[in-house]
């Protein structure tokens, strides 16, 4: 948190992610240099031993295998020491039946939390429930906040992350509630075109059906 205007600094969207290095349940790493190459979820919660967190954790876990086939590796974060994380995974092994496979970062003296804008004064002295979306190359992709009282929802960072992919992969825009949009379905948008030609090619292009387009600054492709 900036002290001499009293708002919380947060990494922008598009630079490169703070490092620092850190304890977790699967020992030392050091961020975002041990992760390079791969895609990052990494989210915060209040506290271990809560419900609204175990329940989080616990639909992270299902869906361990999906991030994993996007090339995603989840990393949990609290300001709790690492003794109560481990404990706190062995509680929902033994109680839930569910394993954590992932790590889960002690900021126990809530440097890293500060850092990386998961504290709100507003919202407490513990992290607000944050989620930052990190790419192959160390970059800031997306960042989610929900207050402590809601729990996340795990397929939207899901389709935030294929979504991210997708677009990267193909050049594209993302439309909303995708893969279900209500105009365009699973189909994906064109860029807009930035000149008078482009937007005259799409337009032929369009009556040729060689592409779909509502208008020239809005046309749709499948992939």
């Amino acid at each position: 948190m900036d002290e001499e205007i009293g708002r919380v600094s947060i990494p922008a969207l598009g630079e490169k992610f703070p490092s620092f290095e850190a304890q977790t349940t699967h020992g030392k790493i050091k961020f975002p240099d041990d992760y390079k190459g791969k895609w990052v979820v990494l989210f915060s919660h209040p506290a271990d031993f809560t419900p609204v967190c175990t329940t989080e954790f616990v639909a992270f876990q299902r869906r361990y295998d999906e991030f994993k086939k996007l090339g995603v590796e989840l990393i949990g974060l609290s300001i709790d020491q690492v003794f109560s994380h481990i404990k706190w995974v062995e509680w929902i092994k033994e109680k839930l039946g569910i394993e954590i496979k992932f790590p889960i970062i002690a900021d126990d003296l809530g440097k890293i939390a500060q850092l990386l804008g998961m504290i709100h004064p507003g919202k407490g002295t513990n992290t607000v429930r944050a989620v930052f979306i990190i790419d192959p190359n160390g970059v800031l992709r997306a960042v989610l906040y929900y207050p402590q009282e809601v729990g996340r929802n795990i397929d939207e960072i899901l389709r935030l992350v294929k979504a991210l992919q997708t677009s990267d992969e193909h050049g594209v825009a993302i439309p909303a509630n995708w893969p279900n949009n209500e105009l365009i379905g699973d189909k994906v948008i064109v860029p807009p075109a930035s000149d008078e030609k482009t937007a005259n090619e799409r337009l032929e292009k369009a009556k040729k059906k060689e592409l779909e387009c509502y208008d020239w600054w809005f046309c749709y492709k499948s992939i």
